[in-house]
């Protein structure tokens, strides 16, 4: 399935960027950690969900933290209607946002996201809408 190939190619290992064994992994919900920049900018303890990655390098966003590696991760937050670039060690993992889900326009599936952050693929859309019993038509 496209979408399962799609996501564990997004898979970052925070094993590498952090010192511990957690991913984090599009579309989970990640907290922002304190250090002097995420206090100044007032960003310490928001949550929020990843919505991509990038190289900086490539790319040239403007990114939150100082970098240990070509990498950083987008974060949006639904109480401020914004997303911001991070360093991927000034984020913490939340959970896998169970319940969000991934449609294709002209696809009648839908992917939505379990506790373990596996995606469970179901049909979507295609259930025609009940008619009372006293319509033949």
């Amino acid at each position: 399935c496209t979408i399962s190939l799609l996501c564990d190619s997004l898979l970052l290992s925070k094993e590498d960027l952090m010192g511990t064994s957690q991913q984090i992994s599009m579309f989970d919900n990640v907290r922002v950690l304190s250090s002097d920049i995420t206090v100044q900018k007032g960003l310490v303890g928001l949550t929020g969900q990843v919505y991509g990655e990038t190289t900086p390098s490539i790319t040239g966003v403007s990114v939150i933290g100082e970098l240990k590696s070509d990498y950083a991760i987008n974060v949006y937050f639904e109480e401020r209607k914004e997303s911001r670039w991070f360093a991927p060690e000034l984020l913490e993992f939340v959970n896998h946002a169970p319940g969000t889900f991934i449609t294709f326009e002209g696809v009648p599936k839908k992917w939505t996201r379990t506790e373990s952050g596996e995606w469970q693929e179901e049909a979507a859309g295609t259930q025609e809408k009940s008619k009372p019993w006293w319509k033949f038509w």
